[in-house]
């Protein structure tokens, strides 16, 4: 017995962690400096189209502006959440893109005593020849100013698991998400005009996964093992990838206001037509990256298969098949009528036993009318008889399901609906103090056109 138990239990650790490449790639000795790890918008903001001309850029301060500070479980840590260095960030993010020239302003004053060390030295040491020494050549001045900084990072606005325990034996997985914020904008030197201001936001997750067994195998032996792993996404590449974001957008919204300009005027549609692409998707999207947008159109056809049973006056009731064929018309995302026709048999073992249609006229109410998952009810009324087409009543219905567009144009669905008769000889016998009732439930497809 408990060698099969720990069998499961070893079956169920190997499906959880199997597609966990941080557990079977543990650190296990001491690793040499290598080159940083490049996000994955680095190369979309090295492929940008080259510019007409490269813009000075200066930046005097780019840095974190929320006073976070990391999360921890227990006591209080001083070591913030998001890096100070995040001007160096830019800079690099700046130079990678190619449409910048970066100009040391950060530290300016450093750069300044430098070169009066640099000429303080030569007049010094140069003698009768000090005229003939060249003069440094000038410094670049911007043509532009980037500002702003890291204004918000959220933490913890997104948390869950899941996780079962049998006898001692059990395994549980957690996740966090954080979130951080980035501003980004472009002030011409000249005049002061602020020219472009740009937002962009970047989650981090953090993820646990665990597996554990603690039984007493037989008197006084105990047997206790675990396992399981913790990944969290660095804070630094996600300040990166926000920041590279900016960049990009920066650039391109520029160019899509004639502010700046492409060098090849045959690569600016492209560009910008990804761009309305990413605009598109950041607008049908919410804060938890639910991509809302229109999924279902106003008419659509559907067909069920499941099963029914029959809540009446007798015992016994026996599980019977039931299909259908629907049509519905939405007046809103939201809101919309159907008409059905369905055929199903109801049974009592040894008692009752008999085929029906009906048809139904509902209402039904999407939930989440814009997600790809969604909830619904149903409620209305129909009549049902029997297939020699006797012994019509009318009856209300109301139910429960679930739609999932996995596919464009089809959803899949998933449902129950209780049936109330308005009369009580559904099985053939007047008893009790309430009427006969039937249950239909099922899966089915929906076709949208």
């Amino acid at each position: 017995m408990l060698q099969n138990k720990i069998l499961i239990l070893a079956f169920l650790a190997s499906f959880l962690l199997s597609s966990c490449g941080a557990y079977f790639n543990q650190p296990l000795g001491v690793e040499q400096a290598r080159l940083g790890e490049e996000t994955s918008l680095n190369d979309q903001l090295k492929s940008l189209p080259l510019p007409k001309e490269p813009l000075v850029a200066g930046v005097y301060k780019f840095r974190d502006q929320t006073g976070q500070y990391k999360n921890v479980e227990q006591g209080t840590s001083w070591s913030t959440a998001v890096s100070q260095g995040t001007t160096s960030i830019l800079l690099k993010a700046l130079e990678d893109s190619r449409w910048f020239v970066p100009i040391e302003r950060e530290n300016v004053g450093n750069l300044l005593n430098e070169r009066q060390i640099i000429r303080n030295t030569r007049q010094q040491y140069s003698g009768a020849k000090k005229n003939n020494q060249p003069a440094l050549p000038p410094l670049l001045y911007a043509g532009i100013l980037l500002e702003g900084g890291v204004i918000s990072y959220d933490s913890n606005i997104l948390t869950g698991g899941a996780g079962a325990r049998y006898f001692g034996a059990g395994a549980s997985a957690r996740y966090r998400q954080d979130r951080i914020t980035v501003y980004l904008r472009a002030i011409s030197t000249s005049n002061g005009k602020i020219l472009k201001t740009v937002y962009v936001s970047k989650t981090v997750l953090s993820q646990a996964v665990d597996a554990s067994i603690f039984r007493f195998v037989k008197l006084q032996r105990l047997l206790e093992a675990e396992t399981g792993f913790t990944r969290n996404e660095p804070v630094q590449l996600a300040v990166t990838e926000a920041i590279e974001k900016a960049v990009e957008t920066l650039i391109i919204e520029g160019v899509k206001d004639n502010i700046w300009f492409v060098k090849d005027d045959n690569e600016k549609q492209a560009l910008l037509d990804r761009y309305e692409a990413d605009v598109t998707q950041a607008e049908s999207t919410e804060l938890y990256n639910r991509l809302l947008k229109k999924r279902r159109s106003s008419n659509s056809v559907g067909i069920t298969a499941g099963g029914a049973f029959i809540d009446g006056d007798f015992a016994e009731s026996r599980l019977t098949g039931s299909f259908g064929a629907s049509y519905k018309h939405a007046f809103s995302p939201a809101f919309g009528v159907s008409g059905a026709i369905n055929g199903f048999a109801l049974k009592n073992e040894g008692v009752f036993s008999d085929s029906f249609v009906s048809f139904d006229f509902n209402g039904e109410l999407t939930i989440l009318p814009k997600d790809s998952f969604s909830p619904y009810l149903t409620a209305g009324v129909g009549s049902y008889f029997t297939t020699a087409l006797d012994d019509a009543n009318l009856k209300f219905q109301y139910g429960l399901g679930f739609e999932y567009m996995g596919f464009q144009n089809i959803g899949i669905k998933i449902f129950g609906e209780n049936n109330i008769s308005i009369a009580d000889d559904l099985d053939r016998t007047v008893a009790g103090k309430r009427n006969d009732h039937f249950w239909r439930f099922g899966i089915g497809l929906n076709y949208y056109f």
